[in-house]
């Protein structure tokens, strides 16, 4: 009897000492591809400062992470690269409303070979293959068809079969790096890791939706202290430094920031 009291204290012990503060903890990251450069030295950073917590991030399409956070996957925190797919789960249910705000900025670009010139989308009609995200899950995708629309050019293009679908911004960044097409939307901050493809042109802002990155605590994550605490340090002062290290611009700001890399 005397054993089984003293085996019942221990399991109670452990209990008790599983649910203190400072206990090895795990925080679910759903963020846009675009931005998976900059959230692993964010982890980083944030892991150098909080022991025994592991981030655990999901990189991919907005769309397609909103989709799998809808149906249960593992979700503490999510960022999209706009405001559509945020919204699409707040009305689902999965995000805490009161948590969402503007995380950054960026811009729209299109990068090819250095040897192409274009000055302006009606260029675009010479050329053979145009990578873009799918418009149906990839925001930067969704903002290359507004603007290619709004520059008369979009249907033709798509009638013509000259408009490839990457499954991501990352991977039409890649089709252009590999010269297998002759350009492809991305966004400035993806332009900065390409190994040979450069940036032909700026997409005009007022040719698409503004470009911005909303973050926000999934209903799971507004219960999990560690998430809360990496959400508070994306809008420390520290965060902001490293985002625009990699070329994203302050939430507030009027345009993404100048390059740092």
């Amino acid at each position: 009897m005397k054993k089984e009291i003293i085996g019942l204290l221990i399991l109670l012990q452990a209990l008790v000492f599983s649910t203190l503060p400072g206990q090895a903890a795990e925080v679910h990251l759903s963020v846009a591809a675009s931005m998976s450069d900059a959230f692993k030295e964010l982890d980083a950073a944030f892991v150098a400062d909080h022991a025994g917590v592991t981030m655990l991030p999901n990189f991919g399409s907005s769309g397609a992470l909103a989709k799998q956070v809808a149906q249960g996957a593992a979700a503490d925190l999510f960022v999209s690269a706009n405001a559509e797919w945020m919204s699409y789960l707040e009305k689902d249910g999965k995000i805490a409303p009161q948590t969402v705000r503007d995380l950054a900025k960026n811009t729209l670009v299109l990068v090819g070979p250095q040897k192409v010139s274009v000055n302006s989308l009606k260029d675009l009609e010479v050329m053979e293959r145009i990578a873009l995200g799918s418009p149906k899950s990839v925001p930067a995708g969704q903002y290359a068809e507004q603007a290619m629309r709004a520059a008369g050019v979009y249907d033709k293009l798509a009638a013509d079969k000259k408009l490839v679908m990457a499954q991501d911004v990352r991977q039409a960044l890649l089709y252009a790096d590999r010269g297998e097409v002759d350009g492809a939307f991305v966004y400035r901050t993806d332009a900065l890791l390409a190994k040979t493809a450069v940036i032909l042109y700026e997409v005009p802002a007022n040719l698409h939706d503004p470009i911005s990155y909303p973050v926000g605590l999934t209903i799971a994550g507004e219960k999990n202290s560690a998430a809360k605490a990496f959400y508070d340090f994306l809008a420390s002062p520290a965060a902001a430094k490293i985002l625009e290290k990699y070329g994203f611009g302050a939430a507030g700001a009027a345009g993404p920031a100048a390059p740092g890399r």
